[in-house]
């Protein structure tokens, strides 16, 4: 089965081993960025469930996930070393790939070559994706809206629906385009990755893996849309300013301010 796909100029102007290398460790990091996706997605989809009545009571679910997330011991660093550098990396040196690759699917309409512009395509969406939901989540934005994007681990569930409901952009047009954008890297990624390490070589081996990664793809857009429609459906309430970062305000003493 032949496959034509785009052109890396990468290989003339870093070299050979050079090149390889760096391929391997992206697509190495790649797959630490799925592994953290699909955990992101399936904690996310905890919102569906509301809350607890057994153990701790009076928590939703979502909140219960979230308290363990931020118990772990030296959270900051795992989050450096195992979250953000990879994705970094994997960032940076996919937007080289992304320039630097010449599409040819006005010349060779396999279905692999859509698969890989769709890639490209799902690659640039996710830089800007990221970037929003990331910069929004630790209150960078500023404002009513940047207030509302801000997430509140004491108040997860909550600030998490207030952020969707910020502006109807923000639930309606950007977390679904950002949400399938997201599945389809990850799933087609995990596909790539496979041959790129050597696991799939055969023809026959490719089509099972790509149903795997096919059914990947649904599971995990399945469980992002069901985030996206709990939330939507979520009331939007006030969270208490001195939990929530860009709503901090000093604290008054009544008595002696009289």
């Amino acid at each position: 089965m032949t496959t034509a796909t785009a052109s890396d100029f990468t290989v003339p102007l870093l070299g050979g081993r050079a090149h390889f290398l760096l391929r391997r460790l992206h697509s190495l990091t790649g797959l630490v960025f799925g592994g953290y996706l699909v955990v992101h997605l399936l904690v996310n989809a905890t919102l569906i469930e509301g809350v607890r009545h057994e153990g701790e009571a009076g928590k939703t679910v979502f909140q219960i996930q979230v308290d363990k997330i931020h118990s772990l011991p030296f959270l900051p660093v795992v989050e450096t070393v195992f979250i953000y550098l990879p994705i970094l990396y994997h960032t940076l040196y996919g937007i080289w790939i992304t320039l630097t690759g010449q599409p040819n699917v006005n010349h060779y309409s396999y279905g692999k070559n859509w698969f890989y512009f769709f890639q490209r395509v799902s690659a640039v969406i996710l830089v800007f994706f990221m970037l929003f939901h990331i910069l929004g989540m630790k209150g960078v934005f500023g404002g009513d809206i940047g207030r509302a994007l801000t997430f509140a681990p004491l108040h997860a569930s909550q600030s998490t629906v207030n952020h969707f409901h910020a502006g109807w952009w923000v639930g309606y047009f950007i977390y679904p385009i950002g949400i399938l954008a997201s599945c389809y890297h990850l799933a087609n990624g995990f596909w790539t990755a496979a041959i790129t390490w050597g696991l799939t070589v055969s023809a026959e081996a490719q089509r099972r893996w790509g149903l795997a990664c096919a059914g990947l793809f649904a599971f995990t857009l399945g469980c992002g849309l069901l985030a996206l429609v709990s939330v939507l459906g979520s009331e939007v309430r006030p969270l208490p300013a001195e939990d929530v970062p860009e709503m901090r305000v000093p604290i008054v003493d009544v008595n002696k301010a009289k």
